[in-house]
């Protein structure tokens, strides 16, 4: 589903409030960006994306029938090669649903009072894996949901594989720190974080850096109410 040089990324917005859906679609093609779908509840979002293979997915958590949530396991458990990201929208930030969504494999996830500007970047962000969105709140937001997980444990094994600056990449990234900061503290390029980052992903079979957060939290790698880093 990667959108290929020259391609607009196309997305799918799944909202119940057609309001809102019109309005994405309104911002998202005024930045060249393709909706190439709608759907007003879970089922149609599952549908959609089956028939159009979307980039991206724009999932509202609370509709009615089959919710955001249960449609984003679906898709992204769904026998495809590449599924698409899905970004959760929610109307207030620390809500325990996009915490399970993300734990569930979601990219991240926007506020839907967002900017027009926040939207289109955020859609781009996501798509390319460089960034978790809106690092800080998501960092509350693990902190106030995730504690350490007993079905985590397999997880926690493979951290093993971790070289110890990939152990402190990771934990740093869990604390919100971008790309950019991360090379700061570390003293390296951008270049050789992203490749940190990268084999951190493939090593530990998760799929973006929302999910990086989520697993070190859940594994014990970094403490519940250990402040963010300094």
């Amino acid at each position: 589903m990667t959108a290929t040089t020259g391609q607009p990324l196309r997305v799918v917005v799944a909202d119940d409030q057609a309001l809102v859906r019109t309005g994405f679609r309104l911002i998202l093609e005024s930045e060249g960006i393709e909706v190439v779908a709608e759907a007003e509840d879970g089922e149609q979002a599952i549908a959609a994306v089956r028939r159009t293979r979307p980039d991206v997915v724009l999932m509202d958590i609370r509709m009615p029938g089959l919710d955001g949530l249960e449609a984003t396991r679906r898709i992204l458990s769904d026998t495809v090669d590449d599924p698409p990201r899905v970004i959760m929208l929610t109307t207030f930030d620390l809500d325990q649903y996009v915490y399970a969504a993300m734990a569930a494999g979601a990219s991240g996830f926007l506020l839907k009072d967002v900017t027009p500007e926040h939207l289109a970047a955020a859609v781009r962000l996501v798509r390319s894996g460089d960034a978790l969105l809106a690092p800080a709140i998501t960092r509350r937001l693990v902190e106030r949901f995730a504690r350490p997980d007993a079905s985590a444990a397999a997880l926690h094994r493979e951290l093993g594989a971790l070289t110890p600056r990939e152990l402190e990449v990771m934990g740093l990234l869990a604390r919100g720190l971008s790309n950019a900061e991360l090379a700061a503290r570390l003293q390296l390029s951008e270049a050789t974080v992203k490749t940190h980052v990268a084999r951190i992903l493939g090593k530990l079979g998760l799929r973006d850096r929302a999910q990086v957060v989520v697993a070190a939290y859940e594994t014990g790698l970094v403490s519940v109410g250990s402040g963010p880093a300094a």
